[in-house]
């Protein structure tokens, strides 16, 4: 049965160090980028020689995982890591390799990080897992009326108005914290309510056409405050670990 935990950058780093000073047994490594081919993935796993159904589950979470997935497997250690940034090629190699996954983690990718619920919004310049600029705010937006009538209709003409003020002024703290660093940016990572994040992408010509790899969406966080901003910086730069 595989065990899954979630790490830290740093808890990554440790356990990666810890497998590559395991024993020097008959061992192999899997890089496994994310869609890869069905048959190269069959093939791949072939190789770690695992149970049916514990090669079956392996199989479901690398195919499931927007980034990929690294395999470490020997007599004394059997591990699949989804790290938090995409495996850029596939490698099947004899022996414990885990420089590639070590590389990525120990750069320090600059992130721009957009989170956004009707009236709340974090939107934060991260250097590597360090917040280096941000900007935290509120905006008044009415709840929805569930009552009839012609006042209903002008209470959600009103609300509307306030949601398009809102999402402007989200769009205009955006464009002041992105915009100095555009050419160093990495990756961008969206959080919040999806509708609303659609919203604001809309309302923003620059998210529109920032032209920079998306990280998978955060979109189950609170209404963003400096500490939700925080945890989802810390989140972002996670990996997923099952061990079996």
């Amino acid at each position: 049965m595989l065990k899954k935990r979630m790490i830290s950058r740093g808890g990554a780093l440790e356990l990666l160090e810890r497998i590559a000073g395991a024993p020097a047994a008959p061992s192999r490594t899997l890089y496994i980028p994310p869609f890869l081919a069905a048959d190269e993935l069959a093939v791949m796993l072939g190789e770690i020689q695992a149970a049916p159904e514990t090669s079956g589950e392996l199989g479901e979470i690398a195919t499931a995982s927007p980034t990929g997935a690294v395999i470490f497997r020997s007599d004394a250690i059997k591990y699949l890591i989804v790290p938090p940034f995409p495996v850029a090629e596939k490698v099947l190699a004899a022996g414990i390799d885990t420089a590639p996954l070590r590389a990525q983690l120990a750069k320090d990718y600059c992130i721009g990080v957009v989170l956004v619920r009707l009236g709340a919004y974090a939107i934060g310049i991260c250097q590597g897992d360090k917040i280096i600029g941000s900007k935290v705010g509120t905006g008044l937006v009415h709840g929805r009326n569930r009552k009839g009538g012609s006042s209903s209709h002008r209470f959600e003409r009103h609300r509307d108005k306030q949601i398009e003020q809102f999402l402007i002024r989200v769009c205009g703290h955006a464009r002041e914290q992105l915009e100095p660093y555009l050419k160093a940016l990495d990756y961008m990572v969206y959080g919040g309510a999806k509708k609303t994040i659609l919203m604001a992408q809309k309302y923003c010509p620059l998210l529109m056409k920032l032209d920079k790899p998306v990280l998978p969406p955060l979109l189950d966080i609170p209404d963003p405050r400096q500490a939700v901003l925080e945890s989802a910086v810390a989140r972002v730069w996670s990996s997923a670990v099952w061990e079996w």
